[in-house]
C-alpha cells in the first residue's frame, strides 16, 4: 500500500476503533460485548500458539540446561576448593600435632637436665660457611643466642652454634666430620671423644683402651669448661659395635646417635647451663626385655620299651585297675597257666 492521504486516514480510523473496543471491553467486565469475539480468536489462534511454544520450548530448555550446567560447574568448583582447603587443614593439623609432640618431648628433656633453653625452628639446611652438616635456625643475637652454645632436641645432642646473626644462627651438627664432643659412659663413667662421620655412626675413642664396653651401652656429654660449647648430661647415643684395641692406647667404638639429623624441625639452644651435672638423669629409661617363654616337650618312650608300673602284656601307657576285667587274650593276674 502506498503512503497516501487515504491510507493515513484509514490507519487513524482503525486505531480509534481499537481504543473504543478496548474501552468498551474494560467497562463491560465479564459481560463484555467483545467476549465472544475474544473466545473465537482464542479458538483460532490457540493451536498456533501451542505449536510455536512447542517449537520454542526445546531451545528454551537448552538455554536453561546450559545455564544450570554453568551453575553446577560453579558449585563443583566451590566444593573442590572446600575439599582442598579441608585436606590442607588436616595436613596442617597433623604437622602441628607432630611439632607439638617434638616441643613437648624437648621440654621434658630440658626439664630433666635443668637446662634453660630457647626454642627455635630449622629453616634451612647448609650454610655459606662451607660446613657439610649444618642447619640454620630462626633465632639469633636478638634472642640471646651466642656462639658455642649447645643445641639439643627431645632425643639428645644436635650440635653447637657456630655463627650468629641478628635473627638467625648456624648450627654445626654432631654428624659433621669436624664435630668433636667429650663423652662419658653411663654407669662406668669412662671418658672419651665422639666424632661425626656424616651418615654413619659416631666414632668414639675412649681414653681407657681396656675399658669394658658392650653393645647397648649409652653415652652422654661430659661437659666443657664454663659449659661452652657443651653442657653435661645431654644424651649422645648408644653403642652398636666395639673394635678390638689391637694393642693401641684407645679403642674405636661406634655409636648410633639418638638424633635423626635428616629430620630436624624444632630444636632448643641451651642459654642457661644446669647448676649441677645431671649425670645420667636425662637418658630415657631402658626398655624392659620381653619375657622368654620356655616350652618343655617330653618325648614318648621307644616302641616296645616297658614303662615302670606296667604289667606284661599291657598296652604302653595303660594300667589295669582293681576289679577290671582283662581284655580279650589276656589272663587274670591270679590265674596260672596250664
Amino acid at each position: 500500500m502506498r503512503d497516501t492521504r487515504e491510507s493515513r486516514l484509514l490507519l487513524v480510523l482503525l486505531i480509534a476503533i481499537a481504543f473504543a473496543l478496548i474501552t468498551v471491553d474494560i467497562r463491560g467486565g465479564e459481560e463484555s460485548p467483545v467476549d465472544g469475539a475474544r473466545q473465537a480468536a482464542a479458538a483460532v489462534f490457540g493451536p498456533v500458539e501451542n505449536g510455536v511454544a512447542a517449537a520454542v520450548d526445546p531451545v528454551g530448555n537448552a538455554i536453561g540446561a546450559v545455564r544450570d550446567s554453568g551453575e553446577r560447574h560453579t558449585r563443583i568448583a566451590a566444593l573442590e576448593r572446600e575439599n582442598a582447603a579441608l585436606k590442607a587443614k588436616l595436613g596442617s593439623d597433623d604437622r602441628n600435632r607432630s611439632r607439638l609432640h617434638e616441643l613437648d618431648t624437648m621440654l621434658k628433656t630440658a626439664g630433666a637436665g635443668q637446662y634453660g633453653i630457647k626454642a627455635a625452628e630449622v629453616i634451612a639446611i647448609g650454610a655459606a660457611q662451607g660446613f657439610s652438616w649444618t642447619v640454620t635456625i630462626d633465632a639469633g643475637a636478638n634472642d640471646g643466642i651466642r656462639r658455642d652454645m649447645t643445641v639439643l632436641n627431645g632425643s639428645g645432642l644436635v650440635g653447637r652454634v657456630t655463627t650468629v646473626g641478628p635473627s638467625t644462627a648456624t648450627v654445626l651438627l654432631a654428624s659433621d666430620p669436624d664435630f668433636t664432643v667429650g663423652t662419658r659412659m653411663e654407669k662406668t663413667n669412662e671418658l672419651g671423644f665422639a666424632t661425626g662421620q656424616g651418615n654413619g655412626p659416631l666414632l668414639v675413642q675412649l681414653l681407657n683402651g681396656k675399658a669394658k664396653v658392650n653393645a647397648g651401652d649409652r653415652l652422654v656429654t661430659f661437659g666443657s669448661q664454663a659449659a661452652k660449647p657443651f653442657v653435661p648430661g645431654v644424651p649422645v647415643g648408644e653403642v652398636i659395635r666395639v673394635d678390638p684395641s689391637g694393642g693401641g692406647l684407645t679403642r674405636n667404638i661406634y655409636v648410633r646417635p639418638y638424633v635423626a639429623f635428616t629430620k630436624l624441625d624444632i630444636v632448643g639452644i641451651v642459654v642457661k647451663a644446669p647448676r649441677t651435672d645431671p649425670r645420667d638423669m636425662v637418658l630415657p629409661p631402658k626398655p624392659k626385655p620381653a619375657p622368654t617363654v620356655t616350652v618343655t616337650v617330653t618325648p614318648p618312650p621307644p616302641e616296645g620299651q616297658q614303662q615302670a608300673g606296667e604289667q606284661p602284656g599291657q598296652q604302653p601307657g595303660r594300667q589295669q585297675q582293681p576289679g577290671q576285667q582283662p581284655e580279650q587274650g589276656q589272663k587274670p593276674e591270679n590265674e596260672q597257666g596250664d
